[in-house]
């Protein structure tokens, strides 16, 4: 009966044990990422280009080139003396999901490099890490963006996103439709804005993209943009400029085989 007695003591105080280290642990959970989702380190050449394409050709020299390891993050792959930035977005933490055929090339001034930016560096670095889900990181960001952690660029600016074809939602969450789309554009920064406040038109343009609202409400996403799409000759000319990268793209993915696409 002693022994027995004893046994069952040390069976119990190991128990405990047990649950006191669990409740000492991160409750982050993992990313149970699959197949189906899990990022791939792209070519670095074919990721440099499309990420360049992103910017009208007189800054590209000039401008600094992020690439994505996906077990790490973004890094510095190009340092660049203009101030602009250029990076492929892999992961939109609005839409809390992760999937592997997102793909749009972006370009930042100085100014949204050190704001929005940011919180797609620490977005990327979260995912890569695996120890969180989408939609955990999307409360992460939530939350900082509501404790003044991540801010709204401070003074107006242009992005570029004059790419000749890339992968997107056209829509806000929750609808995680994603369509491969040719609609080169400007984006000019509109914090806290709604369409509605510049009277915007998606079939003509501008109009006002702010997907940060549908999570934090209306007009209380700092990430918004006023998006004015380029003249139907301009895309005409992007296209065929950037042929041999629409080959490669191709080549590599057949999701960036596209079509116009009418916003």
């Amino acid at each position: 009966m002693n022994n027995s007695f004893i046994s069952l003591k040390k069976c119990i105080g190991s128990l405990l044990f047990f649950i006191a280290l669990t409740l000492l642990l991160p409750t982050t959970g993992f990313s149970q990422e699959t197949a189906a989702t899990k990022l791939e380190k792209w070519p670095s050449d074919l990721e440099r280009d499309f990420a360049l394409s992103a910017l009208p050709p007189h800054l590209r020299a000039g401008a600094t080139v992020y690439l994505l390891e996906p077990a790490k993050g973004y890094y510095i792959a190009k340092k660049g003396t203009n101030g602009f930035i250029c990076y492929i977005e892999r992961t939109s933490w609005e839409w809390g999901e992760f999937r592997k055929d997102l793909a749009a090339p972006i370009s930042y001034d100085a100014e949204v490099a050190k704001t929005i930016f940011r919180v797609t560096m620490d977005v990327a670095a979260m995912r890569a890490s695996g120890k969180l889900t989408a939609k955990q990181i999307r409360d992460i960001v939530t939350d900082r963006i509501r404790k003044g952690i991540y801010k709204a660029p401070a003074r107006s600016g242009l992005s570029y996103m004059l790419a000749p074809v890339m992968r997107v939602y056209p829509n806000y969450p929750p609808d995680n439709k994603i369509v491969t789309a040719q609609m080169s554009h400007y984006m000019f920064y509109a914090p806290y804005l709604n369409n509605n406040d510049i009277g915007g038109d998606t079939t003509k343009g501008p109009f006002v993209n702010n997907p940060g609202n549908a999570i934090l409400g209306d007009r209380k996403g700092p990430y918004g943009f006023m998006i004015m799409p380029t003249g139907k000759a301009e895309q005409a000319k992007i296209i065929k400029d950037e042929a041999k990268l629409l080959e490669r793209l191709a080549a590599y993915k057949s999701y960036f085989k596209a079509s116009p696409m009418d916003m």
